[in-house]
């Protein structure tokens, strides 16, 4: 069996726990001395993971490359946010064949495709050119049947209750 394949790792669901797993990966990678980049598709404000990457710097990266909220009401704002995806998928092209990386995270990246963002065959061509020894991790609700069948590990989070639903904002450090 080879120890050494990269894998395509997919966090899904409607429950919270998507970018936190994959942040768990994340740091159990840098502790292992692997370097880690990771690039966010919708976020744009600064969250805690990233004033913990800082510390981390330089084998561990975050990168923030969306534009927070979408309006899907403003015809020019979804223009925005779909030129902002493909530059953050053309980040990752460059990324996965640097060489640079042991673990790449695509957070968010299926909120962009579900939101019409990028198209599904971008990224079913990205998991087919990912380089062999590289893990790769989506992170997004509804993943697409076919790319649940081209991942290797698939874990879906499934909301049970949320304090949000019970009139509580937003936590730091437990949200963002």
């Amino acid at each position: 069996m080879d120890k050494e394949k990269g894998l395509v790792l997919v966090f899904t669901g409607n429950g919270k726990g998507k970018t936190t797993a994959a942040l768990g990966m994340a740091l159990r990678a840098w502790g292992h001395g692997m370097k880690v980049l990771i690039l966010q598709f919708i976020k744009s404000q600064q969250c805690g993971e990233h004033l913990a990457a800082e510390k981390m710097q330089p084998t561990l990266e975050i990168r923030p490359l969306g534009l927070g909220f979408i309006n899907f009401n403003d015809p020019a704002d979804v223009a925005r946010q779909q030129r902002a995806a493909q530059e953050a998928l053309a980040q990752v092209t460059t990324a996965m064949t640097s060489g640079d990386y042991q673990v790449l995270i695509l957070d968010e990246i299926l909120y962009a495709l579900q939101y019409g963002l990028l198209e599904l065959s971008s990224v079913m061509d990205l998991l087919e050119r990912k380089p062999e020894h590289l893990h790769l991790v989506l992170t997004g609700r509804n993943a697409p049947a076919e790319v649940i069948e081209r991942a290797d590990l698939v874990t879906e989070m499934r909301e049970v209750k949320h304090p949000f639903k019970q009139g509580i904002s937003a936590q730091q450090g437990i949200e963002f």
